[in-house]
């Protein structure tokens, strides 16, 4: 009998212990949440632009990798050759003449990156420039899928020995994820070929149309590009320069990535930058998903990972940064000029004479110590001279704590920029640990953008442990509205067969797509994010990590709605009831749970192991009864 008193006891302390009451100040906000606050990163790692959401088929078009036949598989008499090229800044094209013996042939096939992805019935845009060698020449064109049988054949006849483009839609009969792309002469007479491009038909200015969607979906609030450390390039050479990026993209030059060959474990000796997913693209896109654009660019310092400071051929003196300077200042003109002005023109002549809106601007990705504040502030006095109006974006450096993140946040503070970019790439229990992080710092001075952060499990799998930690880190974000102005999760895209690091938010292959648990999260986030945090607590305390709980809250005003963020990280269900303090009688909503075993994850196979679940919740006056699963992230949306 003993023993059930006892074991009735420890139930009803457990229950007891399980019951808790949140209260909301529905009717004193305490502070905005600016629409800018949940948002992406983008940077050309993982084979996220060529070969992801450049939706390029074709490897190497332009034939001006180092190898110039990198990513083409030559047979019979193919050469290179740059005399009188179609394009100055890619001046390499490939030659094609007759093959040895009559029963051989000439040509090349390219198998994109890791394969072509081709889809059934989906018409596909072969362009190319060509001329000939004399009066005509015979180009026989075929798609092949996987097998090395052409789904489709097509001759094409070249006239003219001035170069030319040329166009041709063609339509696979058959879906293959690893398809080919064959062209052979057909003639005696040879031929120049140059800029070989395959698009598919469902493009969107040039991107995969299944990742811009991935993109939308987020409901990303600012738009950070392009990087991230290809920012700054393994030497200033082969930084991002954005005006390389602009114009026809059959005349912007190749760039080497730092990301080809940086992990020793992931050698990719293919990878480089073709640009064609550039800064005009880049606008183009943060416009339709309808995020601010936040372009980063280099304050003349090249990666300080890879080069050391007292390197003086590594990093441009601080007396020699005028181009720089200018530079970014010719970026906000490119963005938001007049059409009557250089750059605005230059904007208009590509399609977008209305400006972008540039209201952010980032100098330097995440550099550190005593050569950065030299190199950012003449950039900062030519920015606020010229345009009073842009928000300047420094950065802490690559920790989340420590010497070096303390001396960046008092140089930032010094030279009184208006954000400052914090990265963490920490283990999951960090997150949990952090999730006051931001209510014990100063009210004023520069705002937080939290721009490079993931959680780190020991496999560095996008996994639900990884996500329900950054859930929970999450609601210290939203709960310090008025110190973050900003998040963005990182690094946004990685192919299946093409990554370097992980976690990713979103994967892929040739065909399709997944979005991680962490992707549902960042979702979660973005759709209700409301427009004004308001003070959640129990017994008078923000909740932060009290029998595994983390919880904050919004209103937004215009919809008259209410968003409860909770992640119980706990091994038991919790039952909350959440109070609205000076609200009106609601009138119920819903509760959306994201919920799975700690080591689950989504994939190719299966995309929606983990995803949200809706279900209906019912109010009474100004409270809500909630019940929150072990290990679940919720969001509560109450009238």
């Amino acid at each position: 009998m003993k023993k059930i008193i006892l074991s009735l006891c420890c139930l009803t302390a457990l229950t007891a212990q399980a019951q808790h009451e949140f209260t909301i100040q529905a009717k004193k906000p305490v502070a905005e949440v600016k629409p800018t606050m949940y948002g992406i990163f983008f940077e050309d790692i993982n084979f996220g632009a060529d070969g992801g959401l450049y939706a390029e088929l074709v490897e190497n078009r332009s034939f001006e990798y180092p190898d110039a036949l990198m990513g083409w598989e030559a047979f019979g008499n193919v050469s290179i050759d740059q005399q009188q090229p179609a394009f100055e800044r890619n001046p390499h094209y490939a030659v094609l003449r007759e093959a040895d013996h009559p029963d051989r042939r000439t040509g090349l096939e390219n198998h994109g990156y890791f394969g072509m992805g081709l889809r059934q019935g989906m018409h596909y845009e072969l362009s190319f420039y060509a001329r000939t060698h004399g009066d005509k020449a015979t180009l026989r064109i075929e798609l092949v899928n996987s097998q090395n049988n052409a789904m489709q054949k097509e001759k094409f006849e070249i006239a003219g020995k001035e170069w030319k483009k040329y166009t041709l839609s063609l339509t696979p009969n058959t879906t293959d994820g690893k398809g080919f792309l064959r062209l052979m002469l057909g003639s005696k007479e040879g031929l120049d070929l140059d800029h070989v491009s395959l698009m598919p038909g469902d493009n969107w200015n040039g991107l995969r149309a299944d990742l811009v969607k991935d993109l939308e979906d987020l409901h990303p609030g600012i738009f950070r590009f392009p990087g991230g450390c290809i920012v700054e390039g393994t030497n200033l050479g082969e930084r991002y320069q954005w005006k390389n990026t602009i114009g026809p993209a059959e005349n912007r030059p190749l760039n080497k990535t730092r990301w080809s060959c940086t992990m020793q474990d992931r050698i990719f000796p293919n990878y480089f930058q073709s640009l064609g997913l550039g800064f005009y693209e880049f606008f183009l896109l943060a416009e339709k998903i309808g995020a601010a654009p936040l372009p980063i660019l280099s304050c003349g310092l090249a990666c300080q990972f890879q080069n050391k400071d007292d390197d003086p051929t590594a990093h441009c003196p601080v007396n020699e940064l005028q181009p720089f300077i200018d530079d970014a200042l010719d970026l906000i003109a490119f963005a938001n000029g007049d059409v009557s002005t250089k750059w605005g023109k230059v904007r208009a002549e590509m399609g977008h004479p209305a400006p972008f809106n540039l209201r952010f601007i980032g100098i330097g990705n995440e550099q550190w110590g005593e050569l950065y504040p030299p190199h950012l502030e003449p950039f900062i006095k030519a920015i606020r001279e010229k345009y009073p109006d842009i928000q300047i974006v420094g950065t802490s450096g690559p920790s989340a704590s420590g010497q070096r993140f303390d001396y960046g946040w008092e140089q930032m503070r010094r030279l009184k920029v208006d954000l400052v970019d914090e990265h963490y790439y920490m283990a999951p229990e960090w997150f949990l640990a952090n999730a006051d992080r931001y209510d014990k710092y100063p009210r004023k001075g520069p705002k937080v953008f939290a721009g490079e952060y993931a959680a780190h499990g020991k496999e560095r799998h996008n996994d639900f442990e990884a996500a329900l930690s950054e859930a929970a880190f999450m609601t210290g974000l939203e709960r310090n509205a008025d110190v973050v102005s900003m998040a963005t999760y990182a690094p946004l895209f990685a192919h299946v067969d093409g990554w370097q690091w992980r976690p990713d938010l979103i994967w892929f292959d040739n065909l399709k797509s997944f979005r991680s648990p962490n992707w549902y999260v960042q979702q979660l986030y973005g759709l209700y994010k409301g427009t004004h945090a308001l003070s959640l607590t129990e017994n008078k305390l923000a909740v932060t990590g009290q029998d595994g709980l983390y919880a904050s809250a919004v209103c937004d005003k215009a919809k008259g709605s209410y968003y409860v963020k909770i992640a119980n990280t706990a091994d038991t269900e919790q039952a909350i009831t959440l109070t609205f303090k000076g609200a009106k009688a609601l009138t119920g909503g819903e509760i959306i749970t994201l919920h799975a075993g700690m080591k689950a994850v989504n994939s190719l196979e299966a995309p929606a192991a983990v995803t949200p679940k809706t279900q209906p919740l019912t109010a009474s006056g100004t409270q809500a009864e909630v019940k929150i699963g072990p290990k679940t992230f919720a969001v509560v949306k109450l009238q």
